[in-house]
């Protein structure tokens, strides 16, 4: 899953960015808002962390014109602000949670990973295809029971599959969620992940999970 982290006081946005990474999540960070407003409309983020005291261009504005291209990412308001008038209006305007600070690293964790499954309408914070279980809380990945252990990129991408399971999902798709802006782009980099997960997850004699649609992408799904 991808984040963007729209905050201008460098301690709480590093210690944000720093957090999410170490969840999992790739993560772009900008400082002000008319950088944060290019790099959420130019890019297919699951949650946008936004802070409304900016440079540039204020949060609300942000949320605003967001909005109204049609942008669809769900937004996590964190902000000093804490008066019900500034929660109602952010909600209003289109945001989706609100944090206000200081806040738990912890409680800003489950509501990034909330919103993230919202994203996908999966509810459940376990996610199933066949004998495959996804724990995204703990990030426990097991097969028939046996526990499969898995790089952070690994792990990344078995998720978003799994988010999408039984759809084909475009290689490009899976850049623009698993992978960072500032990432380089290699026109292999995605297959050679899937060839990872792929002999970490299969299983002689059993069904294979991961289906290449050549030309199209990749399908997360059980046998039918």
């Amino acid at each position: 899953m991808r984040v963007l982290v729209v905050e201008d006081y460098r301690p709480i946005q590093q210690a944000v960015a720093k957090g999410l990474r170490e969840a999992g999540f790739a993560v772009d960070a900008s400082g002000n808002g008319e950088e944060g407003l290019w790099l959420a409309s130019n890019n297919d983020y699951d949650v946008v962390v936004l802070d409304l005291m900016l440079p540039a261009l204020d949060g609300l504005t942000l949320l605003q014109r967001l909005r109204a291209q049609g942008r669809s990412a769900h937004v996590l308001i964190l902000t000093a602000r804490d008066a019900i008038e500034d929660r109602v209006r952010g909600l209003d305007l289109g945001a989706d949670d609100y944090l206000v600070k200081p806040f738990a690293m912890e409680e800003l964790l489950a509501r990034v990973r909330a919103l993230a499954r919202r994203a996908y309408c999966a509810k459940n914070p376990t996610l199933r295809v066949a004998d495959l279980l996804i724990d995204t809380v703990r990030q426990d990945v097991s097969r028939g029971g046996d526990r499969i252990t898995l790089t952070a990129r690994e792990y990344a991408l078995l998720e978003y599959l799994a988010m999408r399971a039984g759809q084909v999902v475009p290689r490009t798709d899976i850049w623009e969620h698993v992978y960072e802006f500032s990432a380089e782009a290699d026109s292999n980099v995605v297959d050679v992940y899937i060839g990872y997960l792929r002999r970490k997850i299969e299983r002689p004699g059993q069904p294979a999970l991961i289906h290449t649609i050549r030309g199209a992408g990749y399908s997360l799904r059980g046998p039918s």
